[in-house]
């Protein structure tokens, strides 16, 4: 199987990060983001790394 990492098209909310990893692992992408929520609550630096997915992370 060929799985590809990318920023989801039909799952988006602000870039599409949390539904492109969501798709990847074959998961719900709100269990995704209420995971990205607590790691940013919890140390800070979440924001930061959903930025840098969402510049780095190529758009389906």
């Amino acid at each position: 199987m060929n799985r590809k990492l990318h920023r989801s098209s039909t799952d988006r909310v602000i870039a599409g990060v949390c539904g492109g990893i969501g798709e990847y692992f074959d998961i719900d992408p709100t269990l995704v983001r209420f995971a990205w929520v607590l790691f940013s609550l919890a140390g800070g630096s979440g924001l930061l790394l959903y930025i840098i997915a969402a510049l780095i992370m190529p758009e389906a």
